[in-house]
């Protein structure tokens, strides 16, 4: 069957109709990319760190095979900021939720529940566009952040930022 003898005839026709079958392709990859699924430890264990404060920190890592996000690390109550920060890799995207207590001006002991998106500059492109296209659903099944980083050394995460930040 040949081309529609109709479509050369109307430029502008034909090129919306490639623009949109090639637009469909494109959201259609998009949508796989952003498809993570955040398994459900993930979720249970962050209801743990904001509601019974269980952990200190939780480290998430999206597994492509498997597309999802699944925990790959938490952090006991009594580990530090630096234990937290050491648990990143240098070179590997990650989610992380941080747990920062602090006390105010007025002597008031607070929390503050971090979300920071770790994207180190020499981590690999296609995982940083995966992190990057899945954190807003990944955001969305895990509500109660209070504050959001986005991180690509340690300097942009440092413990100083964490302070200034959750005043």
């Amino acid at each position: 069957m040949g081309e529609n003898p109709i479509l050369p005839h109307i430029p502008m026709l034909r090129d919306h109709l490639i623009l949109t079958k090639y637009d469909h392709t494109m959201m259609a990859k998009a949508n796989a990319a952003s498809g993570m699924a955040v398994n459900d430890d993930c979720k249970l264990k962050f209801l743990a760190l904001k509601a019974k404060r269980t952990y200190r920190f939780i480290v998430f890592k999206i597994e492509e095979k498997q597309k999802q996000v699944v925990v790959e690390k938490v952090g006991e109550p009594t580990q530090s900021y630096e234990d937290f920060a050491a648990s990143l890799p240098s070179d590997e995207c990650r989610y992380a939720v941080y747990d920062f207590d602090f006390v105010t001006e007025e002597n008031c002991q607070k929390s503050r529940i971090f979300f920071i998106a770790w994207s180190p500059d020499n981590s690999r492109v296609r995982s940083k566009m995966i992190y990057a296209s899945s954190k807003d659903r990944f955001k969305r099944e895990l509500d109660g952040f209070q504050v959001e980083l986005q991180a690509t050394d340690p300097t942009e995460m440092g413990l100083d930022v964490i302070r200034s930040r959750a005043g």
